[in-house]
């Protein structure tokens, strides 16, 4: 059967008996009025394919609702391989679990499969888009659940659940919604929930961390969890809050992340992270890993154990998950011959890139400096002239160096730097002088480290400074030319995102220690090879 608008999904949903699970709300009730019924005999051919464990009304809603559409809600629907491997490790638990709550149940694939894992426990959704409740809906009727579940209209950090005696398994897919989505009043209950837990947040947050927090504030003690997300959290500050959650109050157990080739989002070139906890529970160690395929997720089981002190202690964890490769003779991590570096943030680009505005700074403190990634990608193995590089205004700490006339000038730029708030962003207010943007030395391999390719290596012959938009690799000896040229033209060519992270979209991401696990020839391998 054909589900051509949104019109017949809904109509389609109230035949396969919607109306039978219990919360039908009044936003279902709008939706659904003045359509016309389906018989029975219409939705037969949907309802034989729910019962064989397929999802034919989740597909059409999203084939109906473009990812672009979705993204807004965060609705990205979680493939069926890896909703069973995430039961099959709430089941391998060996406790009895009274309640399975879903807090983005979309069209209820672990509702669904969770019923049949659980056949006592009450089975609770929450979804706030009206129509993704319907299909839910009817897809829990048919496969018999609609006596023990209840689907909820509304949002997760404010519904309202029954106490209850015994366990709750908290498990799902979490809305991933970008933080400038997010209303300010929400901003200001994710800051004052994490504060209720001694805890810190940062308004950065995407949705998907506020999924976590809300899930620490309404857990009891021995509930279980299992949360598949975006893996970003891993390594991003605004993440500390679920890093912090994780090794305290949600008790985590283990972390496996899948790579972004094994489609954990069907609708997002992105890498995911799959996490369980037991809410309270203090284990010593925690299990980090791995895998490439949905094929290899098992039960979550196995993994690299780190101890819970070292989570502690660090604020990037993806480098947990990854195994030390074997390298083949004659190479080495990149690290070991060079220290990667992020480029320097400016904190207000408009001002301390030269222009007009800056035209009486002398010229000694105007760095021609990449600014834009495509700059290195032009410029192929080697960056030879920086003539049409912009330049940065890198200002001394002291300004007691300039003589009269240069001081004026640099004392009317700072005023209108002033005039513009530079001296009150973020930025500027961290650094030792807030006008002092403190560029690093050149670096004489610069490198793209975040677009929608591999990385470029760039030799700088031109010694041009690079801002945040680049890594600079610096010797950690002096190497010959030739390696510099060399090794460059090698890490190009390598031409892999692998060892890096993959966001929504497709976007792949170098940090400075996840590029200096490159793989790379020595000095002696490279001459070798001629």
């Amino acid at each position: 059967m054909k589900l051509p608008s949104e019109g017949a999904l809904a109509a389609a949903a109230v035949a396969l008996g919607a109306r039978k699970v219990a919360g039908f709300s009044p936003a279902e009730e709008r939706l659904v009025k003045g359509l016309s019924a389906l018989s029975s005999r219409a939705v037969a051919p949907l309802e034989e394919r729910i019962r064989r464990g397929a999802d034919p009304l989740g597909s059409a809603f999203c084939l109906l609702r473009s990812p672009a559409r979705r993204r807004t809600l965060g609705a990205t629907y979680t493939p069926l391989r890896m909703v069973d491997a995430m039961l099959r490790w709430a089941k391998a638990r060996g406790v009895e679990v009274a309640r399975v709550v879903d807090p983005g149940v979309g069209s209820a694939r672990f509702l669904a499969r969770a019923g049949k894992a659980f056949p006592k426990a009450e089975l609770v959704g929450i979804e706030v888009d009206p129509l993704a409740a319907l299909v839910a809906r009817a897809n829990l009727r048919v496969l018999g659940l609609a006596s023990r579940a209840e689907v909820i209209v509304g949002d997760y950090r404010s519904a309202e659940l029954e106490e209850i005696d015994g366990r709750t398994l908290y498990v799902g897919n979490p809305p991933y919604v970008r933080h400038h989505l997010v209303e300010p009043e929400w901003k200001r209950w994710l800051v004052e929930g994490a504060g209720k837990l001694s805890c810190r947040a940062s308004q950065l947050a995407g949705l998907h961390v506020y999924f976590f927090l809300a899930t620490a504030l309404r857990a009891r003690e021995g509930d279980l969890g299992a949360f598949v997300t975006a893996a970003e959290w891993l390594d991003v500050n605004y993440g500390s809050l679920v890093r912090e959650l994780f090794v305290g109050r949600l008790g985590g157990l283990s972390v496996t992340v899948v790579e972004p080739s094994a489609r954990p989002f069907p609708d997002a070139q992105t890498t995911a992270a799959i996490t369980t906890f037991e809410v309270e529970k203090k284990p010593t160690s925690v299990a980090f890993r791995r895998v490439a395929t949905l094929a290899e997720l098992g039960s979550l089981k196995g993994g690299r154990l780190v101890r819970r002190e070292r989570l502690e202690q660090e604020s990037r964890w993806s480098h947990l998950t990854r195994i030390k490769p074997a390298l083949p003779e004659g190479f080495v991590e990149l690290g070991e011959l060079f220290r990667v570096h992020r480029g320097q943030v400016t904190g207000a680009n408009g001002i301390w890139i030269a222009g007009a505005h800056s035209a009486e700074l002398p010229e000694r403190v105007q760095f021609a400096t990449v600014t834009k990634a495509r700059e290195l990608i032009s410029a192929g193995t080697r960056l030879e002239d920086a003539s049409s590089l912009r330049r940065v205004i890198d200002l001394p700490p002291e300004l007691s160096e300039f003589d009269a006339a240069e001081r004026a000038a640099v004392d009317r730029f700072l005023k209108s730097a002033k005039a513009a708030g530079v001296d009150q962003g973020y930025v500027a207010r961290n650094r030792k002088a807030w006008w002092s943007v403190g560029l690093r030395e050149p670096a004489p391999i610069l490198a793209t480290y975040m677009a929608r390719r591999p990385p470029v290596f760039v030799r700088n012959a031109a010694a041009a400074r690079h801002i945040n938009i680049a890594h600079g690799l610096y010797p950690r000896e002096v190497f010959a030319e030739t390696y510099l040229a060399g090794v460059a033209s090698f890490l190009s060519s390598a031409g892999s995102v692998r060892g890096g992270r993959t966001y929504a979209g497709g976007l792949t991401k170098f940090e400075p220690r996840e590029m200096e696990r490159l793989p790379v020839p020595t000095p002696a391998a490279l001459a070798a090879a001629g």
